[in-house]
């Protein structure tokens, strides 16, 4: 098992686990104090049958009441009348603050079951047992929590850090290829904005990626948590660094809500980051051979770098609405070179429809 230790200062707040099954979770949970506590395992649909049963029977004799919530998988129970009956739930079990919910599936599950625990008696623990490739890159790391509101994506949120984040890597082997490839493009975006060895050890090794070697997928894991939890670490509360993070997520939330969530995530994020690719070659910061790269890395792992039936005009409206404003003006995280971004508040309405033609 290998473990990274997320810090503020001197004072550890949390492990991230890596790990071939769940076979030292429970000892975790024994460092944590979960013994003697109650816990409500949080998942959907499509999990829960495949690991839920596990997991309660690891907690079993170990803490004093085990109960779950399971709910519709999928975006659309990314909402706050989920969340009620989450509250309601854990009222009926008489939680109480020293309680702990865990949040068992992708990055859906660890958002809601985060929010949750964030604001149920003003915040209680939390851990986090990710499960695609997307929740083990990104959602699972740095306590960002949230549900979505009417259309708009993760404006009702909360920053409230995990007690934990334990990931068992062979949970990727039942991901379907279309969500494995939608993990990637986060993992992509922790190379273009901090590490290009990082991101040229990617192309390297793109076929073990696919065929999901696990030794190269755990050393993947590992570097873009490193990526991550650095960023994390450094700013918990986006105060600056880690708006860098949202390389490709403006325009790509953007896309995720003008097709009804019906593009996974990472799908859009891929096609924001060719256009905030597109933005940094025209102002002359990368050249077009890097712009041509990129999507060219991306085509690889099978993600979108085109997108068809939506009007400029109206991706870049829905960018306006995006909860990444600051102080009326769209912050958009531009390359400088790869592996290099910085956070711009100055991109015009023009560059970004220029930006926006380059994935249309």
């Amino acid at each position: 098992m290998k473990t990274i230790e997320i810090r503020n200062g001197e004072k550890k707040i949390y492990d991230i686990c890596l790990d071939h099954s769940y076979a030292h979770l429970r000892e975790k949970l024994q460092e944590l104090g979960v013994s003697g506590r109650k816990v409500c395992i949080v998942t959907d649909s499509q999990v829960a049958p495949l690991y839920l049963k596990e997991i309660a029977n690891l907690c079993c004799g170990l803490v004093s009441k085990v109960t779950h919530f399971v709910f519709d998988a999928g975006e659309a129970s990314k909402n706050l009348a989920v969340i009620e009956e989450i509250y309601e739930k854990l009222i009926i079990e008489k939680f109480d603050r020293k309680d702990y919910i865990i949040a068992l599936g992708g990055g859906v599950t660890g958002d809601m079951a985060g929010y949750a625990a964030a604001t149920y008696l003003r915040g209680i623990d939390f851990i986090q047992l990710p499960t695609t490739l997307l929740s083990q890159v990104d959602s699972s790391i740095g306590g960002k929590t949230g549900v979505d509101f009417q259309q708009y994506k993760n404006m009702v949120g909360a920053f409230h850090q995990p007690a934990l984040v334990y990931m068992n890597l062979n949970t990727l082997k039942t991901l379907d290829d279309r969500q494995l490839c939608a993990g990637m493009a986060e993992v992509i975006k922790h190379g273009l904005i901090k590490n290009n060895a990082y991101y040229q050890w990617i192309k390297a090794h793109t076929h073990l990626i696919l065929e999901r070697d696990y030794d190269t997928l755990e050393h993947m894991i590992y570097e873009s948590c490193l990526v991550k939890g650095g960023v994390v670490e450094r700013d918990p509360k986006e105060q600056g660094e880690r708006a860098l993070l949202n390389f490709g997520h403006t325009i790509g939330h953007s896309v995720e809500k003008l097709k009804d969530f019906k593009w996974l995530h990472g799908e859009c994020v891929a096609l924001g980051m060719v256009a905030a690719a597109a933005i940094s070659m025209h102002r002359g910061l990368i050249s077009d051979e890097t712009c041509k790269d990129i999507r060219e890395v991306l085509t690889t792992f099978h993600l979108p770098v085109q997108v068809e039936g939506l009007k400029p005009e109206d991706i870049l409206s829905a960018t306006k609405s995006d909860k990444k404003m600051d102080g009326g003006r769209v912050k958009f995280i531009l390359l400088q070179s790869p592996g290099n971004a910085f956070i711009d508040r100055g991109v015009s309405d023009d560059e970004i429809l220029e930006g926006i033609g380059a994935c249309l």
